[in-house]
């Protein structure tokens, strides 16, 4: 179609068919799978789900006006067609990209579907516009015929370029040949019926090199040499691709996808890591990437570890690859998890990085010995940190900040110490008095009326994390109250009755074990933390606060009983009706957790963030910021590559404080910013007062 301007009104057209869209549960393939089955279709054979074909079209103009009459010459066009639904287009970017994301995410989802131990194979090849409606049957009917049920056909239609996937094993000799065979009628449908092309818009990898002579011919092929010589007259670039001179390389020298062993019988993450294709679009989310290993990368080199295992062919090389692994896989890892949101299969290769470190730390081992003693003796371990925190600070004092630097980064560099920085915390420790007056509070309204002059007639139970129940502001902090006061002042603001959990300081998450790989203590501490909420939510009566947003991520991925909130969530769900919001004009900055994003609270801390500042700033390409728990002590180079982009942004925008909702990850960007980080709830409660009733 093309407009009065001689443009294309039609900008791209892509075909899904019905395996494309069941791969991503398409909720229109869904529908029309259920009336297939119930016989709801006149015309259509129960159970035959192949008749739905999807084109997602766009168009795109200059103007609001020309938009529209683009979509009613589209639509006037289409009206000669019965389609299952009525056409309909979108300009709200909220709904198209959903599109294009299912259209993106068809190759690894069709990848994920395929049996454990198979190889996902895609190629793309080209028809003449004019025979695609014919050309694309048959190209359907061909891979049926093969016995490839589970292949889909996609692509750009309106360029009669088209991909196919398959899932192919090569387990057997006869599963070869039926490779084999598929590929040579593929070659002569798109040749020599259809003078297409073999290869659309990717390079001629070993698959399709046995064909390229038949495709152009001798004479064209040997000029294409020929020039190949001129460039690499050794051989030595990509030998074997696209010049081969054996017509069955295609079906030799296949690679492994071997399936991951977990020597501990944890099988589900395992499972899910095997539906992996390493197509790499996790690698957009893995802050690793570029540094020491992706997220695919890991993947990759832990089935070849679970190859030589399973094969027991090369112990040597086995044990130097699992040494090599220890620190780009496993020590750089950062194991948040966020991997899995730009994956189409979810695989959160954080998750298998516990697992092996899990096999790292057997019961019975030092390493779980001490995990375990400290969960049992939380309390006292908590205490003992205290002092050392102290005495950091205390140095810190006598000998200033750029020799106390030096020296801490010099015993980092020789013994491995956690690094210290400038950000890092005093020690703090909620008092028992002001428990007891926060106590005493609670049955006293006459007495809160008078500080916060609102009524109490509201409850939440406050869990300060472990972190924050240690750790309190740096020696150069903006902030004058640690975070624990922070909050309980700006929850009385607010006309909260507040209600800590019994034996506070003995409770976890269990995060901190989780990121060791020490699972079964997590789930024990985790358990721990659950009884005492429920008995201190009255059995879930009133809602839970954290002030760690990763901790209430892990909180919320094993309590399912009780409503759990992070600081923002909270203060943006209950407090802001409560609460009148006098905007500053500085500009500040916002940091969103890992634990925030994954769950989907990332614009609910930006809107938190705008009532309290006519000028927000959320750094771009500025994901996990690597601290990961105590990776920014232990291996802060992981910090320091995460937030490379973020310092010239802070300074380009004029921020001068920058907000978050997690300690530790606070102490980092602190440390690489160059401007202070501190939680929310800071913001909050400089910009707030307390509504009359």
């Amino acid at each position: 179609m093309v407009d009065e301007t001689g443009e294309w009104t039609v900008k791209g057209a892509e075909m899904l068919d019905y395996k494309s869209l069941s791969s991503v549960n398409d909720p229109v393939f869904l529908k029309y799978k259920g009336e297939v089955a119930s016989s709801a279709l006149p015309g259509v054979e129960p159970g035959d789900e192949t008749g739905l074909t999807a084109v997602l079209t766009e168009t795109k103009a200059r103007t609001p006006e020309e938009l529209q009459q683009n979509i009613s010459a589209i639509e006037a066009c289409l009206q000669a067609f019965t389609t299952y639904i009525p056409v309909r287009f979108t300009d709200r970017p909220e709904e198209y990209s959903k599109y294009w994301a299912i259209r993106s995410g068809i190759f690894p989802s069709v990848g994920g579907t395929r049996q454990p131990g198979t190889t996902c194979l895609i190629e793309d090849i080209a028809f003449h516009i004019e025979d695609l409606p014919e050309a694309t049957a048959e190209l359907q009917q061909l891979i049926a015929r093969h016995g490839y049920n589970d292949a889909c056909i996609y692509g750009h239609a309106l360029e009669g370029n088209y991909h196919f996937i398959i899932n192919q094993s090569f387990s057997t000799q006869a599963e070869v040949k039926r490779y084999e065979d598929l590929m040579n009628d593929i070659k002569t449908l798109v040749v020599d019926k259809y003078d297409g092309s073999l290869k659309a818009e990717h390079g001629t990898g070993r698959n399709m090199a046995p064909f390229v002579r038949h495709e152009w011919g001798d004479d064209a092929y040997k000029a294409m040499k020929a020039v190949k010589e001129l460039f690499d007259p050794q051989g030595l670039l990509n030998p074997g691709v696209i010049f081969n001179d054996d017509p069955q390389c295609h079906i030799k020298n296949f690679k492994p996808l071997p399936l991951l062993v977990m020597s501990d019988k944890r099988q589900a993450t395992s499972l899910v890591a095997d539906k992996c294709i390493e197509c790499g679009f996790c690698e957009v989310n893995c802050l690793s990437c570029g540094f020491t290993l992706s997220s695919r990368q890991r993947i990759v080199l832990q089935r070849e570890i679970s190859r030589l295992k399973q094969s027991g062919e090369d112990p040597t090389r086995l044990a130097l690859l699992e040494k090599q692994y220890r620190y780009p896989g496993n020590q750089t890892c950062a194991g948040d998890g966020l991997c899995s949101m730009s994956c189409p299969m979810g695989i959160n290769t954080g998750d298998l990085t516990h697992i092996i470190r899990q096999e790292a730390l057997p019961k019975g081992s030092l390493g779980y010995k001490a995990g375990d003693f400290v969960a049992n003796h939380f309390a006292g371990v908590k205490s003992a940190l205290r002092p050392v925190l102290s005495l950091a600070n205390f140095g810190h004092s006598l000998l200033g900040t750029k020799a106390m630097s030096g020296i801490t980064k010099g015993l980092h560099n020789a013994l491995g110490i956690p690094l210290w920085t400038p950000a890092m915390p005093k020690s703090y420790q909620l008092q028992a008095t002001e428990l007891q007056a926060t106590s005493t509070m609670q049955h006293n309204s006459a007495a809160l009326v008078a500080r916060s002059s609102v009524t109490r007639n509201y409850k939440v139970v406050y869990f300060p994390s472990c972190i924050n129940q240690t750790m309190g502001l740096a020696k150069k902090s903006p902030v004058e109250q640690p975070l624990v006061n922070k909050m309980v002042s700006l929850l009385q603001k607010a006309g909260y009755e507040i209600i800590f959990p019994k034996d506070m300081d003995k409770l976890c998450c269990g995060t901190i074990w989780e990121s060791k790989g020490m699972l079964d203590i997590a789930d024990r501490k985790t358990a721990e933390l659950e009884a005492a909420l429920w008995e201190a939510s009255e059995q879930g009566k009133y809602p839970v606060l954290c002030d760690q947003s990763p901790c209430l991520h892990r909180m919320r991925e094993c309590i399912k009983k009780m409503k759990l909130y992070e600081p923002a969530e909270f203060i943006y769900t209950f407090l802001r009706e409560k609460l009148i919001f006098t905007p500053i004009n500085r500009p500040v900055a916002i940091h969103i957790t890992c634990s925030m994003r994954k769950m989907g609270l990332a614009d609910t801390i930006i809107a938190l963030a705008r009532l309290c500042s006519n000028k927000v700033i959320v750094p771009e390409e500025v994901g996990c910021c690597g601290f990961a728990g105590d990776r920014g002590f232990t291996y802060p180079e992981l910090n320091s590559y995460a937030l490379r982009k973020l310092r010239p942004q802070i300074e380009a925008s004029g921020v001068n404080i920058g907000y978050s909702n997690s300690r530790t990850c606070e102490i980092g960007l602190t440390t690489n910013s160059g401007i202070p980080y501190v939680s929310i709830a800071y913001l909050v409660d400089e910009c707030t007062k307390a509504a009359d009733n």
